[in-house]
């Protein structure tokens, strides 16, 4: 019974919003793919200013921003319905639970990690997203030749992605140039890069 009541919702699901079937198993591609539709995920989708400058550019792609915070989420899922997007949804839920557990196998065309916590104090770091774990999961639920995207303000966290990300061996570093496609700024690379931060960023395909 405890597993049922976690496995509900405690209010009604919000319109643009992505509600699984069991939080508790692997998703089946047929639960959130639609055919021949490419998807791309936005981890921590924050305010979703990024998510929907996306979905509005790509109309022949699908979008899932993923955000723990329930205000946050229903805040996207606001501005997804005013805008009228049918291609965008929000999943309210942890990032590396989403990634590690639920995703379906090879499903993922392109999955965005943009400005997440550094964890800066030494004895913080392994909480940051970009682990080992993290790694193994993210080969999972990626397609062929699917990309992964980090971006960050944080120097120090930038060079332990590219180490730990390099090391895994799953995955090719390929060029990002500016404007090599569409790829928006997040709200929180807008508020940076406006008190004069530089923005690290790489992109990782898998091999």
């Amino acid at each position: 019974m405890q597993r049922l009541r976690l496995n509900t919702l405690d209010r009604p699901a919000m319109p643009a919003e992505f509600v699984p079937a069991d939080y508790f198993r692997r998703l089946g591609c047929h639960e959130l793919l639609r055919d021949g539709r490419p998807l791309e995920v936005d981890l921590g989708c924050g305010d979703g200013s990024f998510l929907l400058d996306l979905a509005g550019a790509h109309p022949g792609r699908d979008f899932l921003g993923v955000e723990r915070l329930l205000g946050r989420a229903a805040k996207v899922c606001r501005r997804i319905t005013r805008a009228g997007l049918d291609n965008a949804r929000v999943l309210r839920l942890e990032s590396r639970y989403t990634v590690e557990w639920l995703l379906p196998q090879s499903s993922v065309s392109r999955l965005h990690l943009m400005c997440p916590d550094p964890w800066p104090k030494l004895r913080h770091h392994r909480r940051r997203l970009v682990q080992d774990g993290f790694l193994d999961a993210l080969v999972r639920v990626l397609a062929d030749e699917g990309e992964f995207l980090f971006m960050t303000d944080d120097r120090e966290y930038f060079d332990w992605s590219l180490e730990k990300t390099a090391a895994h061996g799953a995955f090719a570093r390929i060029d990002w140039e500016e404007e090599s496609f569409f790829h928006p700024k997040t709200d929180f690379q807008r508020q940076w890069e406006a008190e004069g931060r530089v923005m690290w960023r790489s992109r990782w395909r898998k091999v």
